[in-house]
């Protein structure tokens, strides 16, 4: 089953990456955001399958996004991306909702595995 996903990072080159990651095995890239801020405004107005949401971010961060998109859609399937992978952060996306959580850099076989385990329970 294929996913409408947000792809959200404030680097250009890893929103790239996601996005040929993602569509190489069929799914469909919605829209991108640089910032957290983005990111909620483009969820309420897409409502994408599945969120990659990286955690550090200019204007508004990867956390607080997460929390306010699970304000508007308590059911939002979000992966956390981050290259922090710290425990503490880990914990604390989980803590907000985050569904997954992927470590930069990116393996395409985890990412594919995470975002289809989204969509089986969409």
């Amino acid at each position: 089953m294929m996913g409408n996903i947000l792809v959200v990072d404030d680097a250009a080159f890893l929103r790239a990456m996601l996005k040929d990651i993602l569509e190489k095995d069929g799914h469909r890239v919605l829209c991108e955001a640089a910032n957290g801020l983005e990111a909620v405004e483009k969820f309420k107005a897409f409502r994408p399958d599945v969120v990659t949401m990286d955690i550090t971010m200019p204007v508004m961060e990867g956390i607080e996004a997460l929390k306010e998109i699970k304000k508007l859609d308590p059911q939002a399937k979000v992966i956390m991306c981050s290259a922090m992978g710290q425990k503490n952060m880990i914990m604390e996306a989980i803590r907000a909702g985050a569904d997954d959580f992927i470590v930069k850099p990116f393996q395409a076989s985890r990412v594919l595995e995470a975002v289809s385990k989204m969509i089986a329970v969409h």
